[in-house]
């Protein structure tokens, strides 16, 4: 009589046991759908982080001025001239009649001792610069600007001389067209060694002070503006000794990307792409 009431017992204890197991096992699956996302939360974040992606690429979209008449064929021209990461260059112009409005003098030395035009800069750029000029005096390094700021009417002259003397095809690869020039506004200048040796020179490629420029420059908002090696992008031959204020984050990120303001902003030449 025993052993059917072991059985029986036994039985119930298999039933309950496989029943808290299938009750353990329900509840384990339910935790776990509820610790992973659903596919359509996962879409649902995938389709946010794309549209964040588009906004910030929208963010670097060149904004043009559509109702303006152009300077010269093939050229647009700027809606935002002000704007401290402006791209300027050889498909983006700016307005005829731009002059920016808050230039200063900064308190940096210059090969010259004039107080004329080409001293100036925009203010936010002129600070950033005599911070970088005092950076490098720390690091041993002297530094000179050699031309900040031209007004168009001075642009149209320096282009002019280039022109004459070296025809327009080849001063095209190094002078910009009037309109089209960093120098205009207000945010670009050429520096050199303080004693002015290599001032707008190959040479100045060559010097501890352009090494320490293209290793601290974006530090203080500044980027090298036509590098080495992305000549076919820029438009220009390398230029060492050109500067372009940006600001810090623009700087810093075009530096660390090794890009240029052109492929920041997806603006690279149709030409270029297809080299």
């Amino acid at each position: 009589m025993l052993k059917p009431i072991f059985a029986a017992t036994a039985l119930s204890s298999f039933i309950l046991m496989a029943g808290c197991s299938s009750a353990l096992t329900s509840e384990h699956e339910k935790e776990q759908k509820e610790e992973q996302p659903s596919s359509q939360e996962t879409e649902k974040e995938a389709e946010t982080d794309k549209n964040n992606d588009s906004k910030e690429s929208a963010q670097r979209q060149v904004e043009v001025d559509e109702a303006a008449t152009p300077a010269q064929a093939g050229l647009q021209t700027l809606a935002h001239p002000e704007s401290i990461p402006v791209l300027v260059n050889k498909q983006y112009s700016l307005p005829e009649d731009y002059k920016p409005a808050d230039l200063i003098y900064p308190n940096v030395d210059f090969i010259f001792e004039d107080k004329i035009e080409k001293r100036m800069m925009r203010e936010e750029a002129g600070k950033a610069l005599e911070l970088m000029f005092q950076a490098a005096e720390k690091d041993n390094m002297h530094f000179a600007g050699v031309s900040a700021y031209r007004s168009h009417q001075t642009q149209i002259t320096v282009f002019n001389n280039y022109v004459a003397k070296d025809g327009e095809e080849k001063a095209k690869t190094y002078s910009a067209m009037p309109g089209t020039s960093e120098h205009e506004t207000g945010l670009a200048i050429d520096v050199t060694t303080h004693d002015g040796a290599c001032a707008a020179q190959d040479c100045f490629g060559d010097t501890n002070e352009a090494a320490w420029l293209a290793e601290h420059a974006h530090e203080y908002g500044f980027i090298i503006r036509y590098p080495e090696g992305k000549e076919n992008i820029t438009g220009y031959k390398y230029e060492p000794w050109h500067i372009r204020y940006v600001g810090v984050d623009t700087a810093t990120e075009i530096f660390e990307a090794k890009i240029t303001l052109e492929e920041y902003y997806n603006a690279v030449p149709v030409e270029a792409v297809s080299e």
